[in-house]
């Protein structure tokens, strides 16, 4: 014989006692089914929930890497959510700012894209530009010697002069003469030498050993783990760019070029009296409509399979070119977009081509001297240096003499108007 069901009204109330007896039974029902439940699947408790938690916890970074190569990329995608977006150029340039705040490449983990040994076209080139291309991929390497403080404070003008561990007395006579640092009228100018390792391997232990004295005396060197080479010379331009993004945020202008220039600062700086902040700068001696050399003699030879355009974009002569900084720091951004090229001057003129920057000509500019005519002796004449802001080339005896001749009691016939 069944009981008949009790009585139950919503309009009366349940006694407390029996409330509690119902929250403890369902609590414990509650807890007895996620038990079996992880008995049954093997799973730690705290992966539970995991697909709930996924749309509430961030999405793991993928893991970091110095290869930047197809080939060499991280394959899962186990760490990205179906529904992220690859951050757009603007937002991987403003992760980069707030995330790194030092040099961040410690190790030197590179390994050759083999993947190319295979293709035809790969096959015909030149063993040089083999080697480039198996080792492109390679874009940052650690740094050796770093002097960050360079940009501590407000720097008007930073000299940054490209050059090799063996020329110590190139880079003794520009400290000498155009790289000295001071101060002008308030506006501070440093001084900076870029710089990888010795591209002979029996001399790079006892060059280093002289670098490493060089910069206990001086403190302006700035050297990273990769040999120097006419090649690496694009690698010199991303790591100083890339320098540049994470130490100065101060830097008005900076004039970049070669450690066999006769350079004016002073010219630089009246030139750079009327220039308004926000404006893009980027001067020199601008090539334009320059086509690649394809006769293989020549140093500056390009493979069509390397680069099949007619021309190049405009860009400057390495041998020296200012601009400001806040254009470098864009350039840097723009440099990463891009696949690495042999000739650094025209990288360049390429990551001024993805901002949309046209470089500017100007006369005080001569990276091939004041005339072509090597022998011409307008290239000796100091009164011609006097009005120039580069010239290119002077080895450190003829810098010396032709520094002293300009600041010395010149008198000319007539004053260069190029500023």
């Amino acid at each position: 014989m069944s009981l008949p069901p009790p009585v139950s009204s919503p309009y009366l109330p349940s006694p407390p006692c029996r409330r509690k007896t119902i929250y403890k039974t369902v609590c414990l029902s509650f807890l007895l089914v996620i038990t079996v439940t992880v008995l049954q699947r093997g799973m730690a408790p705290s992966q539970f929930l995991q697909g709930q938690q996924q749309k509430e916890l961030p999405t793991p970074e993928p893991l970091k890497t110095q290869k930047r190569d197809n080939s060499f990329s991280i394959t899962s995608t186990f760490w990205k959510s179906k529904k992220e977006k690859a951050p757009g150029k603007e937002e991987e340039g403003g992760m980069t700012e707030r995330q790194v705040k030092s040099w961040d490449i410690t190790t030197t983990n590179c390994s050759a894209n083999q993947n190319l040994s295979q293709v035809d076209w790969f096959k015909g080139l030149e063993p040089n530009f083999q080697q480039f291309l198996l080792y492109r991929h390679c874009r940052y390497f650690p740094m050796l010697i770093n002097h960050p403080e360079k940009c501590s404070g407000d720097v008007y003008l930073l000299i940054v002069v490209k050059s090799i561990i063996t020329q110590h007395d190139r880079r003794e006579a520009i400290r000498r003469t155009w790289g000295k640092e001071k101060e002008v009228e308030g506006k501070k100018i440093r001084t900076l030498f870029l710089l990888g390792t010795a591209s002979k391997e029996e001399e790079r232990a006892n060059y280093q050993k002289l670098l490493d004295y060089e910069n206990h005396i001086y403190g302006d060197i700035l050297q990273w783990d990769f040999l120097d080479s006419f090649f690496n010379l694009t690698l010199k331009e991303v790591h100083f760019l890339k320098w540049l993004n994470i130490y100065c945020d101060n830097v008005r202008y900076i004039f970049k070029g070669d450690d066999d220039v006769f350079v004016s600062p002073d010219n630089i700086l009246e030139f750079l009296e009327d220039k308004k902040e926000g404006e893009d700068v980027f001067v020199g001696d601008v090539l334009y409509k320059a086509r690649p050399i394809r006769k293989k003699e020549n140093k500056y030879y390009i493979p069509s399979a390397l680069y099949n355009k007619s021309i190049y974009p405009p860009y400057a002569g390495g041998g020296g070119f200012v601009m400001d900084g806040p254009l470098a720091k864009r350039l840097h951004k723009a440099s990463e977009t891009l696949e690495l090229y042999p000739i650094d001057d025209v990288f360049l003129g390429m990551c001024l081509e993805v901002l949309k920057v046209s470089p500017v000509g100007h006369e005080g500019f001569k990276t091939f001297g004041i005339v072509r005519n090597k022998n011409s002796k307008m290239n000796k004449e100091p009164c011609f240096f006097r009005s120039m802001l580069v010239v290119h080339k002077l080895l450190p005896p003829d810098l010396i003499q032709m520094w002293d001749l300009v600041h010395s009691n010149l008198t000319c016939s007539r004053k260069l108007n190029v500023l």
